[in-house]
C-alpha cells in the first residue's frame, strides 16, 4: 500500500510511524493504566528509542508494531502488529502478535480488529505457518483478546520473562499460539 500504510480495516489504519506520533505515544506510555503489566511507565526518550527500533524492523523485515489511527478520527491510538521477540525461550525464534492502546480507546474492539488484521497479514503476506502471543500471566484483558482471536493456550511454553527480575510478579508469562488456517 502507499503512504506507509501496511494494513487497513473497516475502522483502522495500521501504518509506519511518523514524527508526530511521538507525543501521543509518550503520553500513552506514561499512563499507569496502560502500563500496568510493564515494569514501569516509559518516558519520552524510551518512546523515541522504541519508535526508532520499530522503524528499523519495518525497514528490515517489512513488519513490526505499526502505529494505529482511527479512520476519520484520532491520528494515533496506539500500536498493533507483529514482532520478533529478542529473547530466547522454548518457542523462539517466532513472530508474535501484540498491541498496546491508549486507555480512552479500550473496550471498542480496536485491539481485536487490528490484531486479526495483523494475523491475516502474517499468514497471507509474510507466509507464516504459526503466530504466537504472550503476556503477563494475570493480564486478563490481553488473554481475552488472544482467546477471541482463536489462539490456543500453550501451557508447555509458559515462561519467566528473561528480561524481568525473577522475583517480579510480572515475570511469569503465558503463551498462546495460532496456526495458519487450512
Amino acid at each position: 500500500m502507499s503512504d506507509g500504510i501496511a494494513i487497513e480495516t473497516d475502522r483502522l489504519i495500521l501504518r509506519e510511524w511518523r514524527e508526530e506520533d511521538l507525543e501521543p505515544f509518550a503520553q500513552m506510555s506514561m499512563d499507569p493504566r496502560v502500563m500496568e503489566f510493564f515494569p514501569s511507565v516509559q518516558g519520552k526518550q524510551t518512546c523515541r528509542d522504541t519508535i526508532a527500533w520499530i522503524s528499523e524492523s519495518i525497514a528490515a523485515v517489512g513488519f513490526a508494531y505499526w502505529s494505529v489511527e482511527v479512520k476519520g478520527g484520532p491520528p494515533f491510538i496506539g500500536l498493533i502488529g507483529l514482532s520478533q521477540p529478542s529473547f530466547e525461550a522454548s518457542f523462539t525464534p517466532c513472530v508474535e502478535v501484540g498491541w498496546r492502546l491508549a486507555y480512552e480507546h479500550w473496550g471498542k474492539g480496536y485491539a481485536m480488529e487490528g490484531a486479526l488484521a495483523s494475523l491475516t497479514f502474517g499468514f497471507e503476506t509474510i507466509g507464516l505457518d504459526e503466530i504466537f502471543a504472550f503476556c503477563v500471566h494475570n493480564n486478563m484483558p490481553s488473554r481475552a483478546v488472544m482467546e477471541r482471536l482463536g489462539m490456543t493456550r500453550d501451557k508447555a511454553s509458559d515462561f519467566n520473562h528473561p528480561k524481568l527480575d525473577p522475583a517480579s510478579p510480572l515475570c511469569p508469562h503465558v503463551v498462546y499460539r495460532i496456526a495458519k488456517p487450512g
